[in-house]
């Protein structure tokens, strides 16, 4: 996969969530940040106490476009073409791509590939989930596909720590709704945390916390109830790069 496809993919992903389309010109295109800080600050100057007059507070999971790299800060461009400056603590470009077929999950920083970490998968690696499954129903341990992020970090998981993503996403819940999987309230309940970057419910026939954690073989051995399990060692490395809100694709 080469840079330009990653950056377009990475554009379109973060537009998939209520984002901007980076710019037509692709090989010009600014590098693509995301706010990582609910009631972020965009400052008219790179100084804490110069807040941008009048600009409403950067939304979590917010595209910012990159125009110049300081000291500590970055100065940006969001999607309706306000300019400011933003600590550089403030924003990542960091986002995962998990390929099933390679059982390997990609971390990118923006379009370069960071590294590449062997996963396990749900005991039926092949097919996507469709509901929760059980000791009775294990063909249903099944690792979800698409457009994902991760909504909650738990440093005291029982698989050593834990990256939550926000299985059922609203996607799922209008499967789940067509297919009488779920009722009304549940998918509307979906919805309502998919727009708060909160996490969905879990106890529906759906099936739900679905994690990147650790207690992983590191050999591509599939026995998961559907989470992606990767080395303790590798998940100690990922945790600090990435955030509630960071981007995952499961493919």
């Amino acid at each position: 996969m080469t840079p330009a496809v990653v950056s377009i993919l990475f554009a379109l992903f973060l537009q998939g969530f209520g984002g901007a389309p980076a710019p037509p010109d692709e090989d010009d295109a600014p590098a693509l940040y995301y706010c990582i800080e609910r009631g972020g600050r965009l400052y008219a100057r790179p100084d804490r106490t110069a807040p941008l007059p009048g600009f409403r507070p950067l939304a979590l999971q917010e595209p910012l476009f990159l125009l110049e790299a300081l000291d500590g800060w970055l100065h940006v461009r969001t999607a309706d073409d306000a300019t400011g400056f933003v600590p550089a603590q403030s924003v990542s470009n960091v986002w995962l791509r998990v390929s099933k077929k390679r059982q390997m999950l990609f971390v990118y920083r923006g379009a370069h590939l960071e590294t590449r970490i062997p996963i396990d998968l749900g005991l039926n690696a092949i097919m996507d989930k469709e509901r929760r499954g059980g000791t009775l129903e294990p063909d249903h341990w099944r690792t979800p596909e698409g457009n994902f992020r991760i909504v909650a970090k738990n440093p005291n998981s029982k698989f050593h720590k834990a990256l939550v993503l926000n299985y059922p996403s609203a996607e799922d819940a209008e499967r789940g709704l067509r297919s009488g999987l779920i009722d009304e309230s549940e998918y509307r309940a979906i919805l309502r945390a998919e727009a708060a970057l909160r996490m969905p419910p879990m106890h529906t026939l759906l099936g739900g916390y679905i994690e990147i954690h650790g207690h992983g073989t590191g050999a591509s051995v599939n026995w998961t109830e559907g989470c992606i399990a990767i080395t303790n060692r590798a998940i100690d490395r990922l945790w600090p790069m990435v955030h509630v809100g960071t981007p995952v694709l499961v493919e």
